[in-house]
């Protein structure tokens, strides 16, 4: 228990360093490699990490990914490139399995495909968030919403809860744990909005009901994110997805909720912009 404690502040700790001091370029550095190891941590989870045809693809889509942000970001090109990138990967994979004579199976491109995608969107949609308007205040609720939402799904869950959630995938979650998450969750979410708008000074401004629908939103989402996670382990039959950070696993079970909300986060906030919301 102590060395989990120690692991988890010492995470906590380099993390908000990155968050606070990190510049741009820095920023998508790191989460860029966290990108890289959530995907190595994911081949290496269903079996396709030494199938260097697919590994090698992956670890390309990540990349380029990445430094994608820094040079079409701000362009209209962006998600035109983005499509084209996952494209051409996708083409070169299903080749790959045509032409390998069933070294490379078919159902593996699959899967590593759709389940790496997941992965690296969630990371980027973490670098975007920060990279738009007011992002250095909209980012950290990718990070807070989904940490609220865990922490007080647990205690409500320990306390009250009778009915389990889905058992079959994890059995420890509750119906009654859910429920404390959310509401706790779009609580937090409005008491952060007026804490950003206070730091700010005001130039961080987000409408209380904006704030509690995303609260509701983000809980939701990252409850399911953690349950997706969760049943990939089940079907390949893991504890953990790694050993980087030591008693809790690796990158894919510290970030799996925040992999899922980032994406929800910079939709809306992305939608509020384009109506002149935000």
């Amino acid at each position: 228990m102590l060395k989990r404690i120690i692991t988890g502040v010492v995470a906590a700790g380099l993390l908000a360093l990155v968050c606070i001091f990190a510049n741009g370029i820095v920023f998508s550095i790191v989460f860029g490699l966290l990108a890289l190891l959530g995907v190595y941590e994911m081949l290496g989870c269903i079996g396709a990490r030494r199938n260097f045809a697919i590994a090698l693809c992956m670890y390309a889509m990540t990349i380029l990914s990445v430094v994608l942000v820094h040079t079409v970001s701000r362009h209209s090109l962006y998600i035109t490139t983005f499509a084209g990138i996952l494209f051409c990967v996708l083409l070169i994979l299903f080749a790959s399995a045509v032409f390998s004579e069933g070294r490379v199976p078919v159902d593996k491109v699959c899967i590593a495909f759709t389940t790496c995608a997941y992965v690296i969107t969630g990371f980027i949609s973490i670098i975007l968030l920060r990279d738009m308007r007011m992002g250095k205040y909209i980012y950290l609720l990718a990070f807070i919403g989904p940490w609220i939402s865990d922490t007080f799904a647990y205690f409500t869950g320990m306390l009250l809860g009778k009915h389990k959630l889905i058992p079959s995938v994890s059995p420890k979650k509750t119906i009654e744990g859910s429920i404390g998450g959310i509401v706790f969750c779009m609580v937090g979410c409005i008491v952060y909005g007026y804490v950003a708008k206070s730091i700010s000074g005001g130039a961080a401004e987000f409408h209380v009901v904006f704030l509690a629908l995303l609260g509701l939103l983000i809980s939701v989402v990252s409850q399911v994110g953690d349950l997706i996670f969760s049943l990939i382990k089940r079907r390949y039959d893991i504890k953990d997805y790694g050993f980087i950070f030591p008693s809790h696993g690796g990158v894919l079970d510290r970030f799996d909720s925040v992999i899922a909300t980032a994406p929800l986060i910079l939709i809306a906030c992305e939608s509020l912009a384009k109506m002149n919301l935000m």
